[in-house]
């Protein structure tokens, strides 16, 4: 098998951020919220960079207030007060920017992207019986599926997934990926108690997938902007959206479920079947 040059600066930024993150969901509260809204505000500022967004400052200070203080408004307001705040700061972003067309559409999106990261962990974390292990299950889930995606796309190899956007990605990479965290999805509820694990194995594998359509997405935008990495804040990485791109879209797909389901208790609602 023939690793990737950049597989042991990976390796270690992993080692770093993961203990990292996990501490923050497990002791929860106000720590996790500053990770969230960090984490939020960083994905902020690498859209706009990305995009070439102007004028960057007031598109930042615009999306960034609306990103706090709808973090600042779950702890009061229903989710949905806050989704409402988010998307106002979006279309207040879509207003004030400058420039060309192109980067003045795209410019509302890098708001509602990072809250789509704020808010589905947020408000998943707050569950007070099932938040912690439901963050735990989303972690279980996108980084088992980047890891098997990456070790089966070696070991396997065969046809490309999508190679205009992508050209690194297999199908075998996106099938074992997929299976592996599904796997992993089910181990994490049955290691926590709770009792539908293989009931809610159809959910593990969705969120895989939308982990997976998360990263093709953030690669098709930077290929569409000429830009090799987000940022270059994370050694062999680049930057938090490119590490985070897959977590965005399965939480965002996992809280969907769950309001569907059970408005009142959208954890249980996706996890619970």
């Amino acid at each position: 098998m023939r690793i990737g040059a950049d597989f042991l600066p990976r390796l270690a930024s992993a080692l770093v951020m993961a203990p990292v993150a996990v501490l923050a969901v497990w002791w929860g509260g106000w720590p996790f919220t500053l990770l969230v809204a960090v984490a939020a505000l960083t994905l902020l500022w690498e859209w706009l960079r990305m995009i070439a967004a102007k004028p960057h400052a007031l598109l930042l200070a615009i999306g960034g207030a609306a990103l706090l203080l709808a973090l600042a408004m779950l702890a009061i307001r229903p989710a949905p007060v806050a989704m409402a705040i988010v998307i106002l700061g979006a279309i207040a972003s879509a207003l004030a920017a400058r420039g060309g067309r192109e980067r003045r559409l795209w410019a509302p999106f890098g708001v509602l992207y990072a809250g789509a990261l704020a808010l589905p962990a947020a408000v998943l974390r707050e569950d007070g019986e099932l938040g912690l292990v439901a963050v735990i299950w989303l972690f279980a889930v996108v980084w088992s599926t980047d890891i098997a995606a990456y070790f089966c796309g070696r070991l396997i190899g065969g046809p490309k997934l999508w190679p205009r956007v992508s050209p690194n990605k297999t199908w075998s990479g996106a099938i074992g990926g997929t299976l592996v965290a599904t796997l992993a999805g089910m181990a994490t509820l049955h290691l926590a108690g709770v009792h539908t694990a293989i009931l809610a194995a159809p959910v593990g594998l969705l969120a895989s997938v939308a982990s997976q359509a998360g990263d093709l997405f953030e690669s098709s935008m930077k290929r569409h902007f000429g830009v090799k990495d987000s940022s270059h804040l994370i050694p062999g990485h680049g930057g938090f959206m490119d590490r985070l791109d897959g977590f965005v879209a399965a939480a965002a797909l996992a809280l969907l479920i769950g309001l569907i389901r059970n408005p009142q208790a959208p954890v249980r609602g996706f996890l619970m079947w």
